[in-house]
């Protein structure tokens, strides 16, 4: 059974947002409040961070993480980098070097950004993150956990979704490529971005998401990186059953292999 837990499930200004007075951003439903977009996923006692939101920290302490035995990073953008360096705190807790999978792309803006990651600076574990970068394409193992890396666009960017086991969790997608469709073949549990009911150049809107559950037809779906647009109960009103809003700290799983 593969367990996965929403740390953030906002777009890249996170709910509220700075200088918004708008209904969602003032409501007082704690599932309207939404952290940048990442998650945790859990198998056999097995960690995999997807992604290190800006407020990792934060993300961390309320879901009680306490160790990581790999990162899966989508793409390189803020909302999805800005915690980066939180890392450290699970080198010092492990210690050890942790591995940071993604593709050709990503690597090259993370080696830009995050250089001093990546390098053997101090004697000691938890001064700086302690990474190693590990590009890949094709399905690769972390901690005995297979995973398959699902190539996706974001707009004019080449990203990754991930599978593990049947669940599969792809976020900031406006296309699939005809070559990731059988890749999703046979998902239990789908995890997709769905940005607001208007259409976006770069994301999913909910017309979108909702097309892209049907074709992969999992038993359950959960949206994720949602804006300040619509409430986290408008939005259960606009889907149809199997699909429902993802909010911080949700828990899912998957159905048992």
């Amino acid at each position: 059974m593969v367990e996965l837990t929403f740390l953030g499930t906002g777009t890249s200004n996170g709910v509220p947002i700075i200088g918004c007075a708008c209904e969602v951003c003032r409501s007082d439903d704690p599932r309207d409040t939404r952290s940048r977009s990442s998650a945790v996923v859990r198998v056999d006692g097995r960690t995999l961070l997807i992604d290190t939101a800006t407020e990792l920290r934060h993300q961390a302490l309320a879901a009680g993480l306490d160790r990581i035995d790999g990162v899966l990073m989508t793409h390189a953008h803020a909302d999805h980098t800005g915690g980066f360096d939180d890392l450290r705190r699970f080198n010092e807790l492990q210690q050890e070097w942790i591995s940071v999978y993604c593709n050709e792309r990503t690597a090259e803006m993370l080696r830009e950004r995050y250089a001093y990651t990546f390098t053997e600076q101090y004697p000691f574990f938890g001064g700086k993150p302690d990474l190693r970068l590990v590009e890949v394409e094709n399905p690769f193992v972390v901690s005995g956990i297979e995973i398959t890396p699902i190539p996706l666009m974001h707009g004019r960017l080449p990203i990754l979704g991930f599978r593990v086991g049947d669940l599969a969790y792809l976020t900031d997608a406006k296309t699939i490529p005809d070559e990731s469709w059988p890749l999703l073949d046979g998902v239990d549990t789908l995890v997709v971005n769905a940005l607001r009911e208007r259409a976006h150049p770069t994301h999913f809107n909910f017309d979108e998401a909702i097309a892209t559950v049907q074709r992969i037809r999992p038993r359950q779906a959960f949206l994720t990186h949602m804006s300040h647009e619509t409430s986290h109960q408008q939005i259960i009103a606009l889907l149809p059953e199997g699909i429902s809003p993802a909010f911080d700290g949700l828990t899912i799983r998957s159905a048992a292999e």
